[in-house]
């Protein structure tokens, strides 16, 4: 008998009726206004407030995959954990996630494959409750449809361990990386401004020193740069702003972006 996570953040985070939840997702995706990149993206960096918030953000790097349907077959998503200590990156105990528009199958074999690495567990509880994966979930099965899932919630790991991870389950145009981070907690709108500024100057920069005062994902972030500069990707930015653009008190805000990444483009020389 399978077993599957259930849906924790539905109704609190995006909407539980699922009409509701598929209306709500395909609207901020057709509303996306950033330009797209050169080439299909190896990998997004997406932001994972509620939907009111950060949802436009996210929706424009899931407005990338519109021509990748039916070709991403596989989706490695990491996220920080917010409520369980985690010592390295952790799978879940499940065999599928569920939300409102259905469930998502596992990778079952690239899981069994990543166990095989020491700073690979496996929790069940760092999975349960935790939003920052659950919620990228609804933008990915409208944008891919059918694909398997890869999650890992990242703890307490250094960046080399998190680029290690992704190394091992790189694997081709199948295969679509997602790492899902906010930027800024808490500060004036416009200190936050600058702030997120600088982090965005470093994520464009391949820049895989982030501080957790930049980025709460700051260290699956700094893992996809490291590992982005290995594979001659490039960093393209979105879209940028913060809660006080959306429905949040200028006083204390959070920041959030977007990012894509795809291979450099070769200049021919003459």
């Amino acid at each position: 008998m399978p077993t599957i996570r259930p849906a924790a953040v539905a109704g609190m985070f995006y909407p539980d009726d699922p009409a509701e939840l598929r209306h709500t997702v395909n609207a901020l995706l057709a509303n996306a206004t950033a330009g797209s990149p050169l080439r299909p993206p190896k990998a997004l960096i997406v932001p994972h407030a509620g939907y009111v918030y950060s949802g436009a953000v996210a929706a424009s790097a899931y407005a990338q995959l519109g021509a990748l349907r039916g070709r991403i077959r596989r989706v490695v998503l990491l996220g920080p954990v917010h409520r369980v200590y985690v010592r390295g990156l952790a799978l879940p105990e499940a065999d599928r996630f569920a939300t409102p528009l259905g469930e998502v199958q596992l990778d079952r074999e690239a899981m069994q494959r990543l166990s095989e690495l020491p700073q690979v567990t496996r929790s069940a509880a760092a999975h349960q409750m935790e939003h920052s994966l659950e919620v990228q979930l609804p933008f990915l099965q409208q944008a891919l449809g059918d694909f398997q899932l890869l999650p890992l919630a990242v703890g307490e790991a250094t960046a080399a361990e998190v680029a290690a991870v992704l190394e091992k389950v790189w694997g081709g145009d199948e295969t679509l990386i997602v790492i899902s981070s906010d930027l800024s907690h808490f500060l004036p709108d416009a200190e936050a401004r600058r702030a997120d500024g600088r982090t965005v100057e470093a994520i464009l920069a391949l820049d895989s020193h982030l501080s957790h005062e930049q980025a709460c994902g700051a260290t699956p972030v700094n893992g996809l740069l490291l590992a982005a500069k290995r594979h001659g990707l490039r960093a393209l930015k979105l879209d940028v702003c913060n809660s006080s653009d959306t429905a949040g008190d200028p006083g204390r805000v959070v920041g959030y972006a977007a990012f894509a990444f795809e291979p450099e483009v070769q200049h021919a020389h003459a």
